[in-house]
């Protein structure tokens, strides 16, 4: 797997990084794997502050507010594969709001570390054409997010 990470948002220390780095290259690899994904994807990943995720929140999805995570998939699983291929194996980019998830990490009383993980995982969720909208597919979002989130030891608390 290859993951392109920009540090947009200047909060994160230079200290922070690298092992932050690690810990998102793991999540997001173990996140692909455990949806059959490609296992050569590449994905790109942008944390930035709420300004920004603002501006993009409201250009394409037209929702006037920040937001913890946005994904752009950059293709959609064939249809008509019986194995649900990729066509390539650039899945597309996660946006995460670092400001926000240390407001939810707060929130929620855990690490944010743990919390921008989360939101990792949740977004190439997205990327692999996971969604929230109904129950079922919910429950089934939250389960593999879980297992990931097991697989690295970063569960609830």
């Amino acid at each position: 797997m290859i993951l392109d990470i920009s540090w947009e948002e200047e909060s994160i220390s230079l200290d922070q990084r690298e092992p932050l780095s690690t810990m998102l290259s793991q999540a997001i690899e173990e996140a692909i794997r455990l949806s059959d994904g490609p296992e050569e994807a590449e994905v790109s990943l942008m944390l930035v502050d709420d300004q920004r995720i603002h501006a993009l929140n409201l250009e394409y999805r037209g929702v006037d507010r920040p937001t913890d995570v946005l994904s752009f998939a950059l293709q959609e699983e064939l249809d008509e594969e019986p194995d649900s291929e990729f066509e390539d194996d650039m899945l597309g980019d996660i946006v995460i709001s670092a400001e926000r998830a240390r407001e939810q990490a707060k929130e929620y009383g855990h690490s944010f570390e743990r919390e921008i993980v989360y939101l990792a995982v949740h977004g190439t969720l997205h990327l692999l054409g996971y969604d929230h909208e109904e129950e079922p597919d919910k429950q089934e979002m939250r389960s593999k997010e879980e297992e990931v989130m097991a697989l690295l030891r970063l569960e609830r608390v």
